[in-house]
């Protein structure tokens, strides 16, 4: 299995490269047979690399221990889904990982795009290639995930027991469709400006791509949440670790992008803007795959210290002189075909929502740097945290909602003082009345009341567009339930966009509830006694120490009653490790949650006392249940979206049969 894995990499490399000569020559001499060629070699390239991902799985799941990768990252007490996990919970499995999802991609693009554009494919082809090349190059040469070592050790170094949990099975995988899509529609950019074909073509083929991309990211985003608030036992779901933010950078550039090309197909505006954003979004996905696995950052999420820093940096640095060369060559053919008509228009509020989410980025990207910065200057890191992150992003986030609400209504081109008075009228009203009552309710937090009203705010907007076209088509004999279901299947786009929004609006309020409100208490309980935290009474029942072939637990009782109401028991746990896991991480909290729509209360095991108490961090958090709501609304809405219509095509079957071409309903 070691030498199909190697060769199947050696060989991928190899028809990557073909396919990169291949299809620039075909598409300079225009040999389709060439182009041809070179699809078929991609398609080549992801069965290569899918063989070379079994056979390192075949040998995970088998430990075998005489390979370098298999040893560090199993042991034998490793549950078989933990495994399978492991092909990620290292640096070149991961990598490997990496290759096949673009490798996948490469070849649905291939395979999407056959017999149609066939002046801007080729080089969507080889832009892809050269990705490939890169990463292949890497697992092939530098890092691979086949070395073996010169001795086979009885025993492996175990897994990372933060990494032993149900999320870290699909967390993953979701970031990494979410990292390597971007780079399809990068590669449409470019492709656009390397074969010439600079109008809405490549925004039209790229566009569903680029919100692929951005729902696995959003949707990796909060499963690694949802895992850090489980798993790290701290309370929280989001630290601004250099690591979440390597993922968060490219999903902020990404959603400017994807509500920026709606201007340029309905407008034929913002060109340019439009491929520096797709330029800066693939940048900062490889940046975050950099930072990940270089060393030079330290976090809870990153791999070891390694030598492909230089390479990524090479690549980089690559990326950035070719893009915007080929940019600044054709920027005289990106030119807006129409101009702005007023700052009261929907150009304008996406405008202002493309300059916040670049700022946002900007602002996340400068505070993950500069550790790095400040020791190449001052000779040691300066760390930065949470309260910068805050102090900056809390006011541009506050802006961004207050748009996700204005974007939806106002007009085209120019807002009249009616449209603006019809369309924002009970929004405002009823945004500031939900000020008014909590203020009369004794919140005080300025930033909390702003985000509830700008919550509301959003939420009005967007019903009434549902109301509004519900309405329409109800006039016309439609039953409410049947005219909601043809809105939303006929504007999928717009609709599926308004639920994602209604979406935010709930992880929103979920992370301002369970930032501004959260209550914290230490409580250390002997046998029998009990401890109180806001309406929750903690009863100690005792503790309960116990061996397994992993580790040494140890797991406190604690009977729960809310009022009179007697909730149960849970049990947080302190586990030691005995295998020390790929990052020398043997420690592990496992905490105890009751989670409720309104709060959770989250029980951490802090400390056991030698004379038998033990140690409770007690966290109770507003509202968090809100937030894992909103990722589902959030990627139902994404899922409208991204829905495949027939309808289109149903109508230009139905005209071409009218035109008399009858043969044409047999092939659709």
């Amino acid at each position: 299995m070691v030498e199909i894995g190697s060769i199947s990499i050696l060989l991928s490399f190899i028809v990557s490269v073909y396919v990169l000569a291949a299809s620039l020559y075909g598409a300079k001499a225009r040999r389709r047979d060439f182009v041809k060629s070179a699809e078929n070699g991609a398609i080549a390239v992801f069965v290569l690399l899918l063989i070379a991902t079994g056979a390192l799985l075949y040998l995970l799941i088998n430990l075998d221990f005489s390979l370098k990768y298999v040893a560090l990252n199993t042991s034998t007490d490793l549950a078989m889904i933990y495994r399978i996990t492991s092909l990620w919970a290292g640096q070149a499995g991961s990598l490997l990982l990496w290759c096949l999802v673009l490798a996948l991609y490469t070849a649905l693009v291939v395979i999407q795009g056959r017999n149609k554009n066939r002046e801007l494919m080729p080089y969507v082809t080889a832009t892809l290639s050269v990705v490939l090349i890169f990463f292949i190059f890497i697992i092939g040469f530098v890092e691979s995930p086949f070395e073996k070592l010169p001795f086979t050790p009885s025993e492996g170094n175990g897994l990372n027991p933060i990494l032993q949990n149900a999320y870290m099975a699909i967390h993953p995988l979701t970031l990494y469709l979410g990292y390597v899509g971007v780079t399809v529609p990068f590669a449409f950019g470019m492709g656009a400006l390397l074969s010439g074909r600079l109008g809405d073509e490549w925004i039209r083929l790229s566009r569903k791509w680029a919100l692929v991309a951005w729902t696995f990211l959003a949707v990796g985003l909060l499963l690694g949440a949802r895992w850090a608030y489980l798993e790290l036992g701290w309370g929280g779901y989001w630290a601004w670790d250099p690591v979440e933010n390597a993922a968060f950078m490219p999903w902020l550039v990404a959603t400017a992008f994807i509500h920026s090309v709606m201007i340029q197909e309905k407008k034929g505006m913002l060109k340019k803007w439009n491929m520096i954003l797709i330029i800066l979004t693939f940048f900062l996905s490889i940046f975050g795959t950099f930072i990940t696995r270089s060393g030079i950052i330290s976090s809870v999420h990153s791999f070891a210290q390694s030598d492909i820093g230089p390479l990524f940096l090479g690549f980089i640095a690559f990326i950035l002189l070719f893009s915007f060369g080929m940019y600044l060559y054709r920027s005289k053919e990106l030119e807006s075909e129409n101009q702005f008509d007023s700052i009261l228009s929907r150009e304008s509020a996406f405008i202002f929502n493309n300059l916040l989410f670049l700022g946002a980025a900007f602002t996340v990207f400068l505070g993950t740097i500069f550790p790095i910065l400040s020791e190449a200057v001052v000779g040691h890191k300066i760390l930065v945290g949470s309260p910068y992150f805050n102090a900056v992003n809390v006011p541009i986030a506050l802006v961004l909602i207050f748009l996700m609400g204005v974007g939806p209504v106002i007009s085209w081109r120019k807002a009249s003082r009616e449209n603006i008075i019809k369309n924002f009228m009970y929004p405002v009203i009823l945004s500031v009345l939900t000020a008014v009552v909590l203020v009369v309710l004794g919140i005080r937090d300025v930033t909390a009341v702003l985000s509830y009203a700008l919550c509301m705010f959003v939420t009005v907007t967007v019903f009434t567009e549902f109301i509004k076209g519900v309405r329409v088509r109800s006039k016309r004999g439609e039953n409410p339930l049947l005219a909601f279901t043809r809105l939303v299947s006929r504007n999928k786009r717009r609709y599926g966009g308004y639920i994602v929004h209604l979406g935010v609006v709930l992880i929103v309020v979920g992370v301002t509830s369970s930032s501004v409100f959260v209550t914290e208490k230490l409580v250390t309980l002997s046998e029998g006694e009990s401890g109180t935290i806001r309406d929750y009474t903690l009863t100690f029942n005792g503790m309960e120490q116990y061996t397994t072939d992993a580790k040494n637990a140890t797991k406190a009782e604690l009977s729960v009653f809310k009022g009179q109401k007697d909730l149960g028991v849970m049990v947080p746990e302190k586990n030691l490790y005995k295998y020390e896991g790929n990052r020398e991480i043997n420690q592990e909290t496992e905490v105890a949650l009751r989670s409720t729509f309104t709060d959770d209360l989250y029980i951490i095991l802090s400390n056991v006392g030698p004379d038998g108490t033990a140690s409770f961090r007690v966290i109770i958090n507003p509202m968090v249940s809100w937030i894992w709501a909103g990722g589902v609304v959030l990627l139902l809405g994404a899922i409208v979206t991204m829905w495949p219509s027939g309808r289109k095509k149903r109508e230009e079957v139905f005209i071409r049969y009218s035109l008399g071409e009858k043969d044409i309903t047999a092939k659709a």
